[in-house]
């Protein structure tokens, strides 16, 4: 039996790549630089936004086997990744 937590994480990740395919045809179809590069910076949203709620369930799911220090490490590294992907 699969647990619920993998389940909507592993569901998250399905969709997200569902979306980068369909985004892809989308571009080999619109044919022009211009158009494809606003599909494409539409795409910049999706990945950090399934990251975030991927890791958020996750968290919630080991939320209990965590010290509280061991969690602290787990946000303040999330943290950074976002730092890095936001920052200009």
């Amino acid at each position: 039996m699969i647990n619920k937590i993998v389940l909507s994480m592993a569901s998250l990740r399905l969709m997200s790549g569902s979306i980068e395919i369909i985004a892809a045809i989308i571009m080999l179809r619109l044919a022009t630089i211009e158009k494809a590069l606003l599909v494409n910076t539409g795409l910049a949203l999706v990945g950090p936004l399934v990251l975030l709620a991927t890791t958020t369930i996750g968290l919630v799911g080991i939320a209990e086997k965590l010290s509280f220090g061991k969690m602290l490490w787990v946000l303040v590294g999330v943290s950074c990744i976002f730092i890095g992907i936001l920052k200009k």
